[in-house]
């Protein structure tokens, strides 16, 4: 599926697109996409409701859009974060230092991520470079293509590692457990480890 098509008009619309992306996101975070209309954008951005079609063709579009561009910025991040350490427990701890340290930065574009993400994940490219879960798996497969980490389902040991970092975040976002949720990084690694079986340890030199 591709992407819904965005309308650019104006010198000033790089401006006034960040700040429409940046209000939605927000609004959509907290009433969701349905309990937010355009005239709400609108308000919060502090423009004509007509304003927002000149960058998007409907709510829905935006919606969409902002999930597959925020969705493919983590996967890039991931990869980024883990290409720079050389062994799979380092790597896994960098991925989920890294998620820890953009939620407390930005719990509105997660919590929009996750309540979102039924909508969306259909529609995100199978690409690692905009697929968290793939971007995920590639290194899973990394590791064991390198004897770091048994032989497993990957898909499995995915849906794992991700259940170790998601559910965490959600019980910080509704208060069931005390933020900022870098304090938890650490158990958080533990657990992705020990999900699929790998070692906490360095590999000797």
């Amino acid at each position: 599926m591709s992407r819904p098509a965005v309308v650019r008009r104006g010198r000033d619309g790089t401006e006034t697109r960040a700040r429409i992306e940046t209000e939605a996101l927000r609004l959509f975070a907290s009433k969701g996409v349905h309990g937010t209309s355009v005239r709400d954008i609108a308000q919060a951005v502090g423009v004509a409701e007509g304003a927002l079609y000149r960058h998007f063709v409907s709510k829905e579009a935006l919606a969409r859009e902002l999930f597959l561009g925020r969705y493919a910025e983590l996967a890039r991040g991931i990869d980024e974060v883990a290409r720079v350490v050389p062994d799979f427990a380092g790597r896994i701890r960098a991925v989920a230092e890294h998620a820890c340290s953009l939620f407390d930065a930005e719990p509105a574009l997660f919590a929009y991520l996750l309540i979102s993400q039924h909508d969306h994940l259909g529609a995100v490219p199978i690409e690692p470079a905009e697929n968290v879960v793939e971007a995920l798996a590639g290194l899973l497969r990394e590791g064991i293509a390198r004897g770091e980490v048994p032989e497993q389902d990957v898909a499995l040991a995915s849906a794992l590692a991700l259940g170790c970092v998601v559910q965490p975040a959600v019980f910080v976002l509704y208060g069931r457990l005390e933020g900022p949720l870098m304090r938890h990084a650490e158990r958080i690694t533990q657990a992705v480890l020990a999900a699929v079986n790998a070692s906490s340890s360095r590999p000797q030199a």
